[in-house]
């Protein structure tokens, strides 16, 4: 994409916002307007009253001058409040088009991302855009209306001395195009480095425990530092080249009005002109320079927002998720088919499932376990079309998964988790989440009993309106499990995913959430993933997956008598206690 169908797609954000910025514009003209008034004025006021001592131009030019900056104040004042409305806006209507565009990526996007730089663009450079999209409009149109009027001013009183002024245009364009690839380049680079920078903040702030506990703190200090010194190098080089840019422009248009003054000087030493043309001509001179200051500056403010606005549309112009269904699927029964699933990963070595055929009938619970990287997670991530099969398809209730809509396939799918996602917000909203946000306290409440919640719940100082921090961290383990299985239980979805929903847990509290579980899996079509064997003992079929392949299928007793992989495991498990853990999932 050229800057410039960069830059007309930015101002394409503007455009809801016309009139106020009209108003900015409007404001912008009016000021600029005002600005070759003041060295007009000068020429009769200092010859109409210090040498003609005219006695109306000595009664009426103060007050045409209190006028006059009357009006400049009022202009500027309209130009700088709606232009910052306007800006204030389109970082707001950006940063809601990014975050919804964050909220129907695929799942694949966030395993390819780091997190920081997600986060660097929505909270860093969204706001390097708005002085492009804004202010730099403004301040060309201001700017160039008021060297337009002063130019015109200075050819009225001398039109010789004012094409000196014309000679360095050429040289000075050269000069801003020269620097803007360079600011273009560093800009990229610092925003980078700038996401960079996010990264290790959060991961030193969400890490905090291992940081200490495994001495890390000087590790990710200096990581930090190092970090943060890139930016500040970045930033360094960005206002070196912004600096070189404004000063050498600025020399030489010094050297062209020193040119110029030197030769009216002589002509006003000749009585070719007089004291108020001599320095009403110097006045327009010497006001020039702040807004060709000005003008050079906007090509900062331009090639860092259009830095910006790359990454920005790097981010809006991925695709989203992919969702061709076209069938809605009612309330489902519940069965679920593999036929021939295959799939792999990008960059992988290998398929992470191959060749995979099953059937789970509609209420019954099917335990997946294997060696780690067999594919369990995988299996279970296809049902909800996290991602989708390189070969072979996925059938509910005889339903391709991909004939049905993204809704109401997952409003038909409810997952549990080793790492539970909490809210920073009460314990009702987190149970009354998403669709299911306007239900009753009482439905919530019930909810909360039958997953054995409501006994803590009840001792806290709000009860359900208790805000349990990021995460849930004010809450123990098994607490913050009991809720998600509340949040579970009140969507009431026909299909379960227990993804290691007990192994980060004490045996008291495994014992109270595996009653929760217990409930909760009554009638519904399961897929429970488990490090303690102990935990899926009494589930309808056991399937044993290795390197991707079905390798046995059976129920616990069958497994055991048969002697083979799932046998091996128990065995070893067990070996070690009943509690123990072997890590053999994902």
């Amino acid at each position: 994409m050229s800057s410039q169908q960069l830059y007309f797609r930015l101002l394409s954000y503007v455009r809801p916002h016309w009139r106020v910025f009209l108003a900015s514009v409007l404001g912008t003209t009016f000021a600029a307007l005002t600005e070759p008034a003041l060295p007009a004025l000068m020429k009769p006021l200092l010859d109409g009253t210090f040498v003609d001592k005219d006695p109306w131009l000595m009664k009426w030019m103060p007050l045409a001058l209190v006028a006059l900056f009357l009006v400049r104040g009022s202009a500027n004042f309209i130009e700088n409040y709606c232009s910052q409305w306007v800006a204030t806006r389109v970082v707001l209507d950006l940063r809601d088009a990014m975050f919804r565009k964050l909220m129907v990526l695929p799942v694949n996007f966030y395993d390819e991302q780091v997190t920081g730089n997600i986060v660097s663009k929505i909270t860093f450079d969204v706001t390097q855009v708005t002085s492009a999209a804004t202010s730099a409009v403004t301040v060309s149109i201001k700017d160039s209306i008021t060297i337009a009027g002063l130019l015109s001013w200075l050819f009225w009183l001398n039109w010789k001395l004012t094409l000196i002024t014309l000679v360095v245009a050429p040289l000075i364009t050269l000069i801003v195009r020269q620097f803007s690839k360079r600011l273009r380049r560093v800009g990229r680079e610092l925003q980078t480095a700038m996401g960079d920078t996010t990264q290790v903040l959060q991961e030193g702030i969400d890490c905090q425990k291992v940081v200490k506990i495994f001495g890390g703190a000087p590790y990710e200090i200096a990581r930090f530092r190092d970090s943060a010194n890139r930016v500040r190098r970045f930033t360094m080089k960005y206002a070196a080249a912004a600096a070189g840019n404004t000063s050498i422009v600025q020399l030489i248009a010094a050297i062209a009005l020193a040119l110029i003054i030197s030769m009216v000087a002589r002509q006003s030493a000749a009585n070719e002109t007089t004291v108020g043309g001599f320095v009403s001509f110097v006045a327009a001179m010497l006001m020039l320079l702040s807004p060709l200051k000005r003008l050079t500056g906007v090509n900062e403010q331009l090639q860092r927002g259009l830095a910006a606005a790359e990454s920005i549309f790097s981010l809006l112009d991925r695709e989203a998720e992919a969702d061709t269904g076209t069938v809605v699927l009612p309330r489902a029964h519940g069965e679920l088919t593999f036929e021939k699933v295959t799939i792999q990963y990008q960059r992988a070595d290998r398929p992470a499932l191959r060749d995979v055929s099953l059937t789970i009938r509609a209420g019954e619970s099917v335990a997946l376990v294997g060696p780690s990287g067999s594919g369990k997670t995988t299996f279970a991530h296809l049902v909800p079309r996290f991602y989708q099969p390189t070969d072979g398809r996925i059938l509910i209730d005889g339903h391709d998964l991909r004939e049905l809509t993204l809704d109401s396939l997952r409003a038909n799918i409810a997952l549990v988790s080793q790492d539970v996602a909490l809210f920073n917000d009460t314990v009702g909203a987190n149970i009354a989440y998403g669709a299911k946000a306007g239900a009753s306290e009482a439905e919530i409440i019930a909810a909360a009993e039958a997953a054995y919640a409501m006994e803590f719940i009840r001792e806290m100082p709000q009860g359900l309106n208790t805000i349990i921090g990021e995460n849930g961290v004010r809450l123990s383990g098994g607490q913050r499990q009991r809720l998600a299985i509340a949040r579970t239980l009140l969507k009431n979805a026909p299909l379960l995913i227990l993804d290691e929903a007990t192994s980060a847990l004490d045996s008291e509290s495994e014992r109270q959430v595996q009653a929760a579980l217990e409930v909760l899996m009554r009638g519904r079509t399961t897929i429970v993933i488990a490090h303690r064997l102990s935990t899926i003992e009494k589930v309808d079929r056991i399937v044993v997956l290795d390197k991707g392949e079905v390798a046995e299928v059976g129920t616990h007793a069958e497994l055991l008598a048969r002697g083979g992989i799932y046998s091996r495991l128990h065995r070893i498990q067990f070996a070690r206690g009943a509690d123990d853990k072997v890590e053999l999932a994902i």
